[in-house]
């Protein structure tokens, strides 16, 4: 899920920039969903996760017991906790600031593996110190998983099988907590490294007898592919980078591609869907922006279109931090 996945992002030297997909658009939709928005979806600090504090360009975070400093661009206030606090940590990011730039991470106190297990929810997965300054989790996702996971145990309890495609899946903790509640699950990440990070979370997590297809395959292609056989989809998830890079050389950007792969998705949707969840992270845009290319592509679609950001609340502060925008169709 790009920054995410270890691969996706520009390489030396060959840095140009991919023409927009001029394919004639597959779904213009007639008519306007529903609509619910701004909605903010917050995440609550719990024993697997906080946002302590954040300023300064840096946030301030403690993934179970390990507190860590990175970058946060959007954070240009002043922190709220002492310098002591954020002198007292684990592990802090240095670098390239930038979502695809590299860096570095330095351990104050004393060296710390590369990898290290951790939690959600009961589920174990790995955290690890990436050179991208990501960990292998985007807590502020929980709102998502939390919703993804009512509805497929509420569909399950009514019978049937329920199958979950998710897009850029980068580590695969959406895949696990869908797997868990008992759907079928489509994992789709064009880097390799994601997806043996991937695997070896769903060890950790004990849901070796889950049934989760994992894919290493650029998520545009794979998706062509599916609306030519015919497959449909009742929940998919899409959380694409800014930018990256198929393991063929494909070039993803945005706004260039957007259209055309949410021309897919809808495809993957019949009247049986349940849902399709668009996440958005480090792009010059508004929610609204995705809000209404999801209105071209699922207005005609019964249901409501639920569009906003999504924020993290700050342990023991009214504080919140805004980390990416969301826009989300819920069948009726």
């Amino acid at each position: 899920m790009s920054a995410k996945a270890l691969n996706l992002r520009p390489k030396p030297g060959n840095n140009k920039l991919s023409k927009p997909v001029e394919k004639a658009p597959m779904f213009v939709s007639s008519g306007r969903a529903n609509e619910h928005c701004p909605l903010i979806l917050e995440n609550h600090p719990d024993a697997d996760y906080a946002l302590l504090d954040s300023g300064n360009g840096l946030k301030l975070e403690r993934y179970g017991r390990i507190t860590v400093v990175r970058p946060e661009a959007q954070a240009f206030w002043q922190p709220q906790r002492s310098k002591t606090d954020w002198q007292n940590v684990d592990a802090i990011f240095t670098g390239d600031t930038t979502e695809e730039g590299a860096g570095r991470w330095n351990f104050p106190k004393q060296k710390l593996p590369d990898t290290w297990p951790m939690s959600w929810d009961g589920i174990r997965y790995h955290g690890r110190f990436t050179s991208f300054r990501h960990v292998g989790v985007f807590p502020e996702q929980a709102a998502h998983w939390r919703f993804m996971e009512e509805t497929i145990k509420r569909k399950v309890r009514e019978g049937g099988q329920f199958r979950v495609l998710n897009l850029f899946g980068y580590t695969g903790l959406a895949s696990l907590v869908a797997a868990r509640a008992g759907a079928h699950v489509t994992h789709v990440d064009a880097s390799k490294k994601a997806i043996g990070w991937a695997r070896e979370n769903q060890d950790l997590a004990g849901l070796n007898d889950k049934p989760i297809r994992w894919i290493c395959e650029d998520a545009v292609r794979f998706c062509e592919r599916e609306e030519r056989r015919g497959n449909f989809y009742d929940g998919i998830l899409l959380d694409p980078p800014a930018y990256g890079r198929g393991p063929k050389g494909e070039v993803w950007q945005l706004f260039d591609h957007l259209p055309h792969m949410l021309d897919l998705v809808r495809a993957l949707t019949n009247e049986k869907s349940s849902f399709v969840v668009l996440t958005a992270y480090a792009i010059r845009s508004s929610f609204f922006a995705m809000h209404e290319i999801m209105q071209e592509k699922f207005g005609d679609a019964a249901g409501t279109l639920e569009s906003g950001e999504l924020v993290l609340k700050t342990e023991g502060s009214d504080r919140r931090l805004s980390t990416s925008m969301f826009s989300r169709w819920v069948s009726e």
